[in-house]
């Protein structure tokens, strides 16, 4: 707000400046040790500002769910994996039936891929991902996403084991 009043001021001095040479030789040096003055102000101002600043704590992340919509309150159906490019990438396909009382904003899936040749599973890796699906309550939906897994050279994927957790789920009032 102060500028509000510096500005004209200052318009006014450097009009007078321009008109009458008398009031240029001393207005010169009096803005000038101003402009110092102010920079100087400025100067302590932050310095002082930025030394009692302390680091803001993160916000608080939420970890509860919302009353009323639970991992239980979302069933899925006809899960198909399908190899994509590269080799261990998957697109995951399937339908999403919200039984919950609330209107289904989004889930995160966790799946585990595991290879069991002859009944002896080696878990290959984990993804998790984000489904954003908004399925009113009692309704289902379709949902497609992508999974990837690390690839180890020489290791074929022969009989594949997906095992699949809704790990949050997030839903909203309407």
């Amino acid at each position: 707000m102060l500028w509000l009043i510096a500005l004209p001021l200052g318009l006014v001095v450097v009009y007078l400046a321009a008109r009458f040479s008398r009031f240029r030789h001393w207005a010169e040096p009096i803005l000038s040790v101003a402009v110092a003055l102010g920079l100087l102000v400025a100067f302590i101002i932050w310095f002082a500002d930025r030394d009692g600043r302390t680091p803001a704590a993160p916000p608080p992340v939420e970890t509860t769910q919302p009353a009323g919509l639970t991992a239980a309150d979302v069933a899925l159906e006809g899960l198909t994996f399908e190899q994509s490019q590269p080799e261990r990438s998957f697109r995951l396909r399937g339908t999403v039936t919200n039984k919950g009382p609330q209107l289904l904003e989004y889930f995160r899936l966790a799946v585990t891929l595991e290879n069991c040749p002859d009944g002896d599973c080696e878990t290959i890796g984990n993804d998790t991902a984000l489904i954003l699906a908004r399925v009113p309550a009692g309704q289902s939906r379709s949902f497609e996403t992508f999974l990837t897994f690390p690839n180890r050279e020489g290791e074929s994927l022969t009989a594949p084991k997906w095992t699949t957790e809704i790990q949050e789920v997030r839903g909203a009032n309407r």
